[in-house]
């Protein structure tokens, strides 16, 4: 077996063993090395970040941060080594440059990492072995997680703080000697160059050398083995040119395995552990209820004390030195959430995992880009947070207008700090946008570095490339809105020329349909922003008029796939053109005129497929062009006994379907609810099962309210005349009645005050006979029946 770990007293380096954000091994490391006093510190990482180590003293500069290397030529090639507060490499950095130890980066240089990343994986490589893991089992384990927490993180101060690293040590020896390179096969090129530089610094200091690595390192660098053979292994390795910085980190981005693989399921409650001095249950019991009563739940300090004894009892009841996170969990759901998981959610979000999100100082390396981005940042206010948030934007003040385009300019260079979301306004001049700042932003800002030094010389040249590669028209149109959003007048004629060239080529009716609408909303955005948009305006003219020309044939003899296309396209057209003023000098016949021509050649030939002359009677119809006269006889001719039924159903679905409000025109107009009722009593029992399919999906569509309305109208059967031009469904009167219309009068008066209805003081207004007059100045609601001032109205309402 490998000999263990070797210290100072035995004259070889102090191997000190860890697990990567372990906050026991973290205190370990504190301690052996405060006893030890090695003269340089080696720790596992690229030694190209040799130079960046000076930078964890600054102040500005608050774990959870990163090292972030990337390839200079493709900076989408990148790796990451995180620390948090609690990392003992962290804690190793830390204490050599508060006590003036030399301290370097050993592991294999990023330079060949990043290289040997683009090569296939060895097939022979077997499976990979988790350490911790096999520990855990052999011990009697079924959880990794809970025996280190048992064996490291619990245990008191060792009387010799090398002792824990020597078990450790020996332990990790068995597994290697069983298990090899445990599937880890570019394990022994590391350790190869570990060694060698573990060879360099001892050289040079003797043995007052201390390493901080994977415990699953140590017996590699404490066995034997000659420089030829480390030498033989790190011959030949490929190279690319690197560079690296420091980075902000997150603890959610901890509790994934990224970079070497060191992910953590707790990150935040490992940093509690780490930073909490004495009684962590009970701290943790507090920041629990804080949250909790953060979030409007009554709890008192009572459920904190009970909390803290059942974490204890559950860890006595199953055998552990002291309540870890399972049993504090199981507390907490017990007497804070009364059994509940829906608020363990919140404190797994919150607390077990967080959201902090750590800071790097100004002096760090970056690339021209990312500093352009940190001061137009600060200028707008808008800090980079890991906590999602919401941001509603008025595009009328300037410093929302400048984070819209700041937004919106980094969407476009592939850079997701923001998603925009619905507005809960419908106007033009509010975007809501939904923000989080993810590690993995800092690799996109890098990429977008070639683009340019700032952001809108990068979103311009990008928009300027995509202009002149994109081949389809619907694309030129979707990247001209977004270059009007981003405010970026020198993209947008480069983008415009490219627009124009494309439309003139192409004749495909539904990919001017397509284009129509992207550009119908710049045009609307245009008016908010104050963007000069003249050109997109005759562009878009002549797609519409193009379209115009060529969308009746477009529509003839298509399939149901293709009629169901076409009539999202017609939609999108219907909407875009009412958007779009007439050119001037239009005239009479304008644009939107030419469009309901259209819409009428569609809805009355017998060629177009029913979806779609049923989707233009409909515009027709909410546009005022026709009248419900009109509708209903089309929709007689379409639902006539000589039409098929698979036919007549895509008519209807077209006319009443999708979430376009048929269902409330079917309520309120009887005629054509009696001719859709008609049809379908009248449908033969063999084609109506082949009909069923296309009106449940036009029905189902409606909301629950409307279609018990609906049901309920067809139940009470159709209306009875009883006299020339009145009607009545089964259950109502066959006129108004006078006397229960009045009853609500009085009522108005009160609401509207002096000047609505009821008002018998205003002699221009008639006295209604039929409400009693009261000397009093009350009505027959005993209220005073005439406010004489809109003040009094809150009198009323006490």
């Amino acid at each position: 077996m490998t000999a263990p770990a070797a210290t100072p007293a035995t004259g070889g380096p102090l191997l000190l063993g860890v697990r990567h954000h372990g906050p026991g091994s973290a205190r370990a490391v504190r301690a052996a090395l405060d006893a030890a006093r090695p003269a340089a510190v080696l720790i596992e990482g690229p030694p190209e970040g040799d130079a960046l180590l000076a930078l964890a003293a600054d102040e500005a500069m608050r774990p959870p941060v990163a090292l972030l290397a990337h390839v200079v030529d493709d900076p989408g090639r990148a790796a990451f080594w995180p620390m948090a507060e609690f990392s003992p490499e962290w804690v190793a950095i830390r204490w050599a440059l508060d006590h003036g130890a030399r301290v370097r980066f050993i592991d294999l240089p990023a330079a060949h990492s990043l290289a040997a990343a683009e090569e296939p994986a060895q097939e022979d490589a077997g499976p990979r072995v988790d350490p911790i893991g096999a520990l855990a089992e052999a011990a009697g384990y079924d959880d990794p997680e809970r025996w280190w927490e048992d064996v490291v993180e619990h245990r008191g101060a060792a009387a010799d703080p090398r002792a824990p690293f020597a078990a450790l040590a020996e332990a990790m020896a068995v597994l290697r000697e069983t298990y090899g390179d445990g599937g880890h096969p570019r394990d022994l090129i590391r350790e190869a160059h570990m060694r060698q530089q573990l060879r360099a610094t001892t050289r040079e200091f003797g043995s007052e050398v201390a390493v901080v690595c994977g415990a699953w390192h140590v017996p590699a660098l404490a066995g034997k083995s000659t420089v030829a053979a480390d030498r033989a292994l790190l011959k030949g390795l490929p190279k690319v040119r690197t560079e690296l910085t420091w980075v902000p980190w997150t603890h959610r981005r901890l509790a994934r395995r990224s970079g070497y693989g060191a992910g953590i399921a707790s990150p935040g409650w490992y940093g509690h552990l780490f930073a909490a001095a004495d009684r962590p249950v009970e701290r943790w019991m507090t920041k629990v209820a804080g949250l909790l009563r953060a979030e409007d739940r009554q709890i008192s300090s009572a459920h904190v004390i009970e909390a803290v004894r059942l974490a204890g009892t559950l860890a006595a009841m199953r055998g552990r030195p002291l309540p870890g996170l399972a049993e504090t969990t199981d507390a907490v759901r017990a007497v804070m959430c009364e059994g509940s998981d829906v608020p363990l959610g919140l404190i797994q979000d919150r607390l077990i995992v967080g959201d902090v999100l750590g800071e790097v100082p100004d002096a760090a390396p970056a690339v021209p880009l990312q500093r352009d981005l940190v001061r137009t940042q600060r200028t707008l206010r808008l800090k980079p947070e890991a906590l999602e948030r919401e941001l509603e934007l008025d595009l009328r003040k300037e410093t929302d207008a400048g984070r819209s385009r700041l937004l919106h300019r980094l969407s476009l260079l592939g850079i997701g700090w923001g998603e925009q979301t619905r507005a809960r306004s419908t106007g033009t001049f509010r975007e809501n946008w939904r923000l989080r700042w993810e590690p993995e932003l800092s690799v996109r800002v890098a990429e977008a570095g070639v683009w340019g030094t700032t952001v809108l010389g990068a979103a311009t040249a990008k928009a300027e490339s995509e202009a002149a590669a994109a081949s389809a028209l619907g694309a030129i149109t979707a990247l001209a809105e977004r270059c009007l959003l981003a405010e970026l007048p020198d993209a947008l004629p480069v983008v415009m020329r490219a627009l124009a060239d494309r439309a003139a080529l192409d004749t495909d009716v539904a990919h001017l349909a397509q284009a129509l609408p992207a550009l119908a909303r710049t045009l609307r955005y245009g008016d908010v922003r104050g963007t000069t948009t003249a050109g997109l305006a005759e562009v878009a003219a002549g797609l519409a008029e193009r379209i115009c020309v060529g969308l009746p044939p477009a529509c003839a003899a298509l399939d149901a796939d293709g009629a169901a296309e076409m009539r999202t396209h017609v939609d999108a057209v219907h909407s875009a053109i009412g958007l779009l003023a007439d050119p001037a000098g239009a005239g009479p016949d304008g644009l939107r005129e030419r469009w309901s021509a259209v819409l009428g050649r569609l809805a009355s030939r017998e060629t177009v497929p029913g979806v779609l002359r049923g989707r233009a009677v409909r515009l027709l119809l909410d546009d005022g062009r026709i009248g419900s006269e009109d509708a209903a006889r089309h929709m007689g001719l379409a639902l006539s006994p000589g039409t098929a039924p698979a036919d007549a159903a895509a008519w209807i679905e077209g006319f009443v379907g999708g979430a376009s409000g048929g269902g409330m025109l079917l309520v309120h107009d009887e005629r054509l609810r009696d001719l859709v009722d008609g049809w379908l009593t009248s449908v033969a029992p063999e084609a109506f099962t082949d009909v069923l399919p296309l009106l449940r999906r036009t029905f189902a569509a409606y909301e629950a309210g409307v279609r018990r309305t609906l049901g309920e109208l067809v139940r009470r059967g159709p209306a009875v005349r009883t006299g020339p031009g009145e009607a009545s469904a089964p259950g109502f009167g066959t006129a108004l009645d006078a006397a229960r219309a009045d009853a609500v009068l009085p009522l108005l008066a009160l609401l509207l005050g002096p000047d609505g209805p009821g008002d018998t003081d205003d002699p221009a207004r008639p006295v209604d006979p039929r409400r009693p007059a009261d000397p009093n100045g009350t009505d027959e609601l005993g209220a005073p029946g005439i406010l004489d001032d809109p003040n009094d109205l809150v009198e009323v309402g006490k």
